[in-house]
């Protein structure tokens, strides 16, 4: 901190622990409270106990957040055996302390690491105070950083990100040289907070994209001084090259490499990648196992499809529902190993040939499902979903069916006449009377498909998801070789997890019951979400004298935003230069900036989209309310006489301090718990606080 007076000093010192203080008290009280599973506790505790298990899984998020949780468990005796079924489950003794204790922490920690960010944005103790304040008082993010989740360590990493941007602002705007000590070190601490952002979740990619922006503006002042060579912009250019583009980046891709390492052994979500990827995971069918090089006629096989997350194609006993084509035998591809993944390969013609024959590239063929008897069919009826693809079916008794069960195999790469291999081979099944291809559409299936992915018959025969390859190949009569020899090294997994998880997210819909939101209700704090439903009640709902607030300020910074660019530009026509707070203004363009680049882009997003995705944004919006308010009051004060002027100074920053600390007070209960009638129902304690109708709690 830069002050020459000894009080000054003093007085920041006082501040911030105050902050710390209360920042301590609130978030750690009742934090053990409920001692049963909240909300996405049930996710991420659950993951926590695959890492401690070694267990592999998919999800849609990268790795950092659940390895920490997972390691903040085993160091504080968690033992990964609870089970985190579902929302309500009691702890009944598992040691789930440590890691709701850490991500409290790590919440807690966000707060004092904005009050340093205010301040190093505008070096003015009164903004500092009042935008950490808000942000200290909101419930709402009390509440989404008191639990197992990765929303406060996404956050807190987030906060890093951004307090290490305008601390190197300011390195740089002191005039220290690129390559100093301490200029580097401030830079390696941002490139680290950065790669620990985007680790945690993909939406982390918002505040690198904030930080590139910044860092653009810090090198174009740079240049701009005259006085200054152009070398000097260079090293510039190059130090951060290496500190927030190269580090990140390696550090990024180590997260990754312990992911990898760490999850060795076969769990519930290999089906989503490819054999090759599934022959590193120990327990696995493919795993130091062994199958024939080439398919022979008569081999049962399951066939892996190359959408990136495609399943194996599969069949069950359930028909196709009235209304959705032909009523006969289900086909979809599903994304666990399953006995019902598994068909035999025969002749077009004949149900056996004798002795071992290959199946090769131009051969006409049957592919009869192993547990019902019934051949892979497709006619002119429409796909279920796909309306302008074919239907595909199980049809037959007994492998039995007729001439719209043949397919054509054409091996992709090869000519006629090369042999099918084992895994290699990525080859495609051309019915041989409709002219389409097997695809997946990659659309889910509603109930009566049990929610597994359609399959199609494409017209289009260069459709990229009508790929496949033989994963199991089960035949006696060849002779066998290792798996060993298919499996993907670590830049191809890591490649291929990035793949898997983009998909994932991108297709990622709202469960039966789930309470989802919009992008246009946020803002407005429209509607909350239960993160316990027991008689002990928490209620993720943002403050709204702070949400309400932070909405006004955001329409107030446009307005005061537009009418001082058109007074400056007014100003210098007529060579006037104007005395106003432009740091203060420029500091609020880069919070609402900052606030853009993490809201406006979800209206764009077509995956499925919940009320804590804002949360990110809420801190860049309460940024800008602290800074502007002090900004908007020292306006007034200008016109006023001093003591005047002063006098209604603080009258206001008391009302503003006291406003936010009684609505904390007020709605406190959302945050610690609340017991007894909704407030939708009489003798609640809690109906004087329903503002809105759409809030639940």
């Amino acid at each position: 901190m830069k002050s020459s007076n000894g009080s000054e000093c003093k007085i920041w010192w006082i501040t911030f622990g105050l902050i710390c203080g209360a920042t301590f008290v609130t978030r750690f009280y009742k934090v053990l409270e409920p001692d049963h599973v909240c909300w996405d506790e049930t996710h991420f505790g659950k993951m926590a106990s695959w890492y401690i298990n070694r267990t592999f899984f998919f999800d849609v998020h990268p790795p950092l957040g659940k390895m920490l949780i997972a390691l903040s468990g085993k160091l504080t005796g968690y033992d990964g055996t609870f089970a985190f079924d579902k929302p309500g489950d009691k702890y009944d003794g598992a040691r789930y302390e440590g890691m709701r204790m850490f991500c409290t922490s790590l919440g807690a920690l966000i707060i004092p690491l904005t009050f340093l960010t205010i301040w190093e944005m505008t070096k003015c103790l009164d903004s500092t105070l009042i935008g950490t304040l808000l942000l200290l008082c909101d419930v709402g993010f009390l509440t989404l950083n008191r639990y197992i989740l990765l929303d406060p360590i996404l956050l807190f990493f987030m906060s890093c990100s951004i307090y290490g941007a305008f601390k190197v602002k300011s390195l740089t705007e002191d005039g220290l040289a690129p390559f100093s000590t301490r200029m580097l070190a401030w830079q390696f601490w941002l490139g680290s907070a950065l790669a620990c952002t985007m680790s945690v979740k993909f939406v982390g990619l918002f505040v690198v994209l904030f930080v590139g922006l910044r860092t653009i503006a810090d090198l174009w002042n740079v240049l701009g001084d005259l006085s200054k060579p152009v070398s000097l912009t260079v090293k510039h250019l190059i130090g951060r090259t290496i500190t927030l583009i190269i580090w990140p980046s390696l550090l990024y891709i180590f997260f990754f490499w312990i992911h990898l390492t760490v999850l060795s052994k076969s769990g519930n979500g290999d089906g989503f990648y490819s054999s090759g990827f599934q022959a590193r995971l120990e327990g696995n069918s493919l795993h130091n196992a062994s199958a024939p090089r080439y398919v022979a006629y008569g081999a049962v096989i399951t066939l892996k499809n190359h959408r990136t997350g495609g399943g194996y194609l599969h069949s069950h006993q359930h028909l196709y529902p009235a209304g959705f084509g032909a009523k006969q035998q289900q086909i979809t591809t599903y994304t666990h190993k399953d006995d019902n993944n598994r068909w035999i390969i025969k002749p077009f013609d004949r149900e056996s040939v004798s002795g071992v024959v290959r199946v090769r590239s131009g051969d006409l063929v049957r592919l009869t499902h192993a547990a019902t008897g019934r051949n892979l069919h497709s006619h002119r009826e429409r796909a279920p979903l796909t309306h302008k693809f074919m239907q595909v079916t199980g049809y037959g008794e007994e492998g039995i069916g007729d001439a719209n069960d043949v397919w054509k195999v054409v091996i992709s790469g090869s000519k006629d006449g090369d042999d099918l291999q084992t895994v290699r081979s990525r080859l495609m099944f051309m019915h041989y009377l409709q002219a389409c291809v097997l695809t997946t559409t990659g659309k889910q299936l509603p109930k009566w498909g049990y929610e597994q992915q359609e399959v199609a018959c494409n017209p289009n025969l260069r459709d990229k998801n009508a790929l496949w390859n033989v994963e199991d190949n089960i035949f006696d009569q060849l002779p066998k070789v290792s798996f060993e020899a298919y499996a993907s090294g670590f830049i191809e997994r890591f490649i291929e997890s990035h793949a898997v998880m983009f998909q994932g997210n991108a297709g990622l819909k709202p469960k039966e019951g789930e309470v989802t939101s919009q992008p246009w209700q946020w803002p407005i704090n429209y509607r909350g979400q239960f993160f316990s439903g027991s008689a002990h009640r928490i209620y993720l709902l943002g403050n709204p004298v702070v949400w309400w607030t932070n909405l006004l300020f955001l329409v107030i910074f446009i307005v005061v935003f537009v009418i001082n660019s058109i007074r400056e530009k007014r100003a210098k026509a007529f060579g006037v230069v104007l005395q106003n707070d432009s740091e203060s203004l420029r500091a609020s363009a880069w919070a609402a900036a900052g606030w853009a680049l993490h809201y406006v882009p979800f209206w764009a997003m077509g995956r499925v989209l919940y009320f804590h995705h804002y949360f990110p944004a809420l801190i860049f919006s309460t940024i800008l309310t602290g800074i502007l308010t002090v900004y908007l009051l020292k306006s007034v004060q200008s016109y006023l006489s001093p003591e005047l002027g002063r006098t209604v100074y603080h009258c206001f920053m008391g009302i503003i301090i006291s406003t936010s600390v009684y609505s904390f007070y007020l709605f406190s209960p959302l945050a610690y718990g609340m017991s007894g009638p909704l407030a939708s129902e009489p003798n609640s304690t809690m109906t004087g606080l329903k503002w809105l109708d759409t809030w639940e709690f």
